[in-house]
């Protein structure tokens, strides 16, 4: 079995001694305590997956939270000098910024800078700060919502888009001779993208995944003598049709296809039971049932920067009991009430990919007659909320705009070309993965970028 393939345990549970270690955050002896475990204790091979994968969360976690109280709060100080203790406790408490404890002591998200520029209200003012992502105009109209109004007056929007991907290994990681496998994402075969061409892959030997495959990449196995750049470049055309939804009605029906639980996220537990079905209380038609998951996420929820996803635990409860996420956990979220209540709902991801800006987006298709396939992105309807743009939220309950590449179709599914060690996620696939002859490597050890060469609307 794939080392990969073994996360549908992760949720059977720690032992209580361990456990304990954990919730206190005493890493460094739960690690140690895992380590002796495995060595010398006979167990299933369920329970022994999971102590492999909670042993790698808390190795991984060190990682991304690195900064104590203190050096967070001097961070926010070097751009807001009279930030006060007082406002960096109600972020806490508002729970706009990730933590964790670590041997003991709260440690600070390695993002949570950027992740409150981003979305919370007046900081980006005061830090006199910008991330890159800020939506661009045409003629003075926000480009999303001058997307929405083509795709209204016209019942579709098309752009042909030309994407550079490129990923690199961090030079004190690169060793002359070292075998290198290598993976970047490209696009797939869907309802909404066609004429795919694959431009320019540097070193010419990549290989290429079929157009169909779930999570699509181009794949590269290179005993590597010079550290060098993998460069992929590619073209599509990109169509987004419009679904007018105001008043309308789904018809129910007896489906088999993407229903199912998948652990260790998407699982219908006790709390998700009750959630769809206390927001669906009375509701029969699917459509009005989608709508209100969809409602309850952009109404209620707050963007923030989450960690690797390798290092979460049940993400849809996560985000129901937390009240935040990002895009892909809103769309777990999502996806996992709309499959509970009986909704057919499949992942999709890859890029946002604006004329000025490409970035790793996470959005869901659902099915409902008699419209067929329809899509929520629930994290351009969150920011919508925030924006208090109601016809913006709205309209992402339906339908998407054409600034994407979609790369992958399926949540939590191998590469064509298959990492034998641990993925930097196992989950999704937006900026890449890399490998050695030895193990898996981290976001922390490449480098990665990808650029809109060209986005011409036709």
């Amino acid at each position: 079995m794939n080392i990969n393939d073994t996360l549908r345990f992760q949720n059977v549970g720690l032992p209580e001694d361990i456990l304990r270690m954990k919730h206190h955050g005493d890493y460094d002896n739960a690690i140690k305590l895992i380590d002796y475990r495995l060595k010398t204790e006979k167990m299933p091979d369920a329970l022994r997956h999971c102590l492999q994968i909670h042993r790698e969360m808390m190795v991984r976690s060190a990682v991304e939270f690195p900064y104590t109280y203190d050096e967070a709060l001097a961070i926010i100080r070097q751009h807001i000098p009279d930030f006060t203790e007082e406002e960096w406790n109600r972020i806490i408490a508002e729970r706009k910024v990730r933590w964790a404890y670590i041997n003991g002591e709260m440690r600070i998200f390695n993002r949570f800078f950027s992740s409150l520029v981003k979305a919370y209200k007046g900081f980006a003012k005061r830090a006199n700060q910008t991330l890159p992502g800020v939506e661009s105009a045409v003629g003075g109209i926000p480009l999303l919502d001058y997307a929405v109004h083509q795709m209204k007056a016209k019942g579709s929007m098309t752009n042909r888009i030309r994407i550079r991907a490129t990923m690199r290994l961090k030079d004190e990681v690169f060793t002359p001779g070292m075998f290198v496998r290598a993976h970047l994402p490209i696009p797939s075969a869907c309802d909404q993208q066609s004429e795919i061409r694959i431009e320019k892959v540097y070193p010419e030997n990549g290989q290429l995944a079929p157009e169909d495959a779930a999570q699509r990449t181009v794949c590269w196995e290179e005993n590597m003598e010079e550290n060098h750049e993998f460069i992929v470049e590619y073209s599509y055309l990109h169509t987004a049709k419009y679904h007018d939804l105001e008043g309308a009605v789904g018809i129910p029906g007896e489906y088999d296809f993407d229903l199912e639980e998948q652990a260790p996220h998407i699982v219908f537990t006790p709390y998700i039971k009750a959630l769809a079905a206390e927001l669906t209380e009375g509701v029969t038609d699917p459509l009005e049932k989608a709508r209100r998951f969809y409602d309850f996420i952009t109404q209620n929820m707050s963007y923030t920067f989450m960690p690797s996803y390798f290092l979460l635990e049940n993400i849809p409860d996560t985000c129901a009991l937390n009240y935040n996420g990002d895009c892909g956990v809103f769309a777990l979220l999502f996806l996992t009430l709309c499959r509970c209540a009986g909704i057919p709902a499949q992942w999709q991801s890859g890029f946002t990919a604006e004329p000025d800006f490409c970035g790793g987006h996470d959005w869901v298709r659902f099915y409902v007659e008699p419209y067929g396939w329809l899509f929520a992105d629930c994290s351009y309807g969150v920011s919508a909320q925030r924006n208090e743009n109601e016809p913006r939220r709205k309209f992402y309950f339906g339908n998407l705009d054409s600034y994407r590449m979609v790369a992958n179709s399926r949540f939590q599914t191998p590469f064509t070309i298959r990492k034998e060690f641990w993925r930097a996620d196992p989950f999704d696939n937006q900026v890449g993965e890399m490998e050695t002859a030895d193990r898996g490597l981290t976001y922390e050890e490449y480098e990665r970028s990808k650029v809109v060469l060209s986005c011409e609307e036709i």
